[in-house]
């Protein structure tokens, strides 16, 4: 079946927008489909997810198969042919989305856009073959994931599943319970071409007075406040730190946010963006 008009020209958008961002982040993005690009990658995972040897976050074996299979595998490489960025996606069956399995980029590069670049790319391939939404989970306590998810791509979220994977293994993790929200990307909406071509809706929070407190966090600052007619929820700086420093704390903040996306996704409400400094935007249901 031929892509409607509509769609095409997304696509075409898409795959401008996929080049730009690569030239951009000055690197060169594929498909990967050779044994020794899947090597590399597993290795990049297992690097960037600070996993012990013998540990893998997804092996060249099973990056194989998924390539094989037609779905996604993509490289991003520097000039000099070095691997910065991987990612992995599946095709959800009988549906037009896409999931997500992983995506990683080399420690000490993260802000040159090779994520972006990544994820434009994936984008692309998506509505290359009619597919108009792709899905992932994440960390919600991961600050800079849930802003670069929500407020750079245009990801929405409004599901939370608890200890998604089980407990968590490796430095980064540290053993925290792997609690995620459900990404959901709408290719085609008018926000995610937006913010594929640099243009993402600004996310700020507005003044709130003592009343418009909801609750405290674990630092004994508000964690919940009601503010311009939504909600907005804060989340530590820095959890891998944090985790590290004071396990006890961290988990204090996972039982925090757990009970308050718990209530407010029930509630009808939905994750639209995170800001600078930590605050997701949650907009009741329906709403911009």
């Amino acid at each position: 079946m031929s892509p409607s008009p509509t769609l095409a020209a997304v696509t075409e958008q898409a795959q401008a927008a996929a080049w730009v961002a690569a030239k951009s982040a000055g690197v060169r993005v594929n498909d990967e489909s050779t044994l020794a690009g899947f090597l590399e990658i597993e290795a990049l995972f297992n690097r960037v997810w600070l996993l012990p040897p013998g540990e893998s976050a997804i092996p060249s074996e099973l990056l194989r198969s998924i390539s094989h299979a037609g779905c996604n595998v993509t490289a991003a490489r520097d000039p000099a042919g070095r691997l910065v960025g991987a990612a992995a996606a599946i095709v959800t069956p009988q549906s037009a989305s896409m999931y997500s399995l992983i995506a990683g980029v080399l420690p000490g590069i993260s802000d040159r856009g090779v994520g972006f670049a990544l994820k434009q790319h994936q984008r692309a391939w998506g509505l290359a073959r009619d597919l108009t939404e792709m899905t992932w989970t994440f960390d919600p306590l991961v600050s800079r994931n849930a802003r670069f998810n929500l407020s750079k791509l245009g990801v929405q979220a409004s599901k939370y599943a608890v200890d998604f994977y089980g407990p968590m293994q490796g430095e980064m993790n540290a053993n925290d319970e792997s609690d995620r929200l459900v990404a959901v990307w709408p290719l085609t909406s008018d926000e995610s071409v937006a913010c594929s071509e640099g243009r993402p809706i600004p996310i700020e929070r507005p003044s709130w007075g003592p009343t418009d407190v909801l609750r405290l966090g674990p630092d004994g600052d508000p964690v919940l406040v009601a503010a311009a007619g939504t909600l907005w929820c804060r989340v530590p700086t820095d959890i891998v730190t944090l985790r590290a420093q004071n396990p006890q704390i961290a988990a204090e903040w996972r039982r925090s946010i757990r009970s308050i996306f718990t209530d407010v996704f029930t509630s009808g409400h939905i994750a639209r963006g995170v800001s600078r400094d930590g605050w997701y935007r949650l907009a009741p249901g329906g709403t911009e």
